[in-house]
């Protein structure tokens, strides 16, 4: 099914990899309704989309929310007269080390805000959107998931939670849709240079938490840019490809977890005793942005690359 000349909706569109998609889905010839709860720039981005010859319309809207979300989609198949399509990408990062070693520190609020937005929110876009999908007589539904939601990464448990729900989710009614030719294709992105690391959410040793997610994110090897990642996960929406992994260490990853997990498991133990520490002092209870957990290495030369993602992705304070 190519979206050219299809309509589709974007969440978490303002910023990062969603704006990434909304461009790529508007270049192709879709036209994008975008969906942000940061009305301001999300309007920026449509007003840039259309001013390069696209077509595209801006809503605000906060997905955790099933009021909210369902409004913004009824009026976007309103102003296109259908929808086909639909990417939940909005999310949120939150580096939480198990603080004074001790699980049961990590306060119910960073489960529930994870799963409210990493996996309900889809649940909710998905509701919103199926109406529309029927009425055209088919439709695509891309959830963006994690290489976190197939394998388990230290500091990152609430996370993880809720991207492999969000998995367990995609799978299950995929299975249902698909007979009525809407086909969800779950994504699993690696390391990426989006500059949305600065807006993550980090605890315990916070500046030293930032500076390792920085660098790695910052690696031209090990990391993809997100206009080149966007590509990629529009081809495999339009095939209906059961699901898409981003980048060879997240393939490498993917794949060493399902055929040794005990290898997989015992390779993630060690690399959580490099990682730095639960912080002992109040401090390292509070969440921090990245923003505000620069250190001499972060932002550095180091973190060009994601500094540059940053300011073209609409990630800058």
């Amino acid at each position: 099914m190519a979206l050219t000349n299809k309509s589709v909706v974007v969440t978490g569109a303002a910023h990062g990899i969603g704006r990434a998609y909304s461009e790529r889905l508007a270049a192709d010839g879709a036209a994008v309704a975008l969906l942000d709860i940061d009305a301001k720039r999300n309007q920026e981005v449509a007003d840039a989309i259309c001013k390069n010859g696209g077509k595209a319309v801006a809503f605000e809207a906060d997905v955790r929310d099933f009021a909210s979300f369902r409004s913004a989609v009824d009026q976007a198949a309103k102003a296109f007269g259908t929808l086909t399509g639909i990417v939940n990408n909005a999310g949120m990062l939150n580096v939480v080390p198990i603080t004074r070693c001790n699980f049961e520190d990590i306060p119910d609020t960073e489960w529930d805000e994870s799963f409210r937005l990493n996996t309900k929110s889809a649940w909710y876009g998905c509701k919103a959107a199926l109406p529309y999908m029927r009425m055209s007589g088919g439709g695509r539904i891309v959830n963006i998931s994690s290489i976190g939601g197939r394998l388990g990464v230290p500091h990152l448990a609430a996370y993880c939670a809720s991207k492999f729900a969000l998995t367990g989710l995609s799978q299950s009614v995929r299975a249902e849709f698909a007979r009525e030719n809407i086909l969800i294709t779950t994504v699993y992105p690696g390391l990426m240079r989006t500059g949305s690391i600065f807006n993550a959410w980090f605890k315990g040793q916070h500046r030293s938490e930032f500076t390792w997610f920085a660098i790695a994110g910052s690696m031209p090897v090990i990391t993809m840019d997100a206009e080149r990642a966007a590509s990629r996960i529009v081809n495999a929406a339009e095939h209906g490809d059961p699901e898409l992994v981003v980048g060879w260490p997240a393939k490498l990853a993917a794949a060493a977890a399902g055929v040794v997990p005990g290898l997989t498991a015992a390779a993630t133990g060690i690399a959580n005793r490099f990682l730095p520490q639960p912080s002992d002092d109040v401090e390292g209870e509070e969440s921090h942005s990245g923003w505000q957990s620069a250190s001499d290495w972060a932002p550095s030369t180091l973190t060009r690359l994601s500094e540059r993602a940053a300011a073209r992705n609409n990630e800058l304070p």
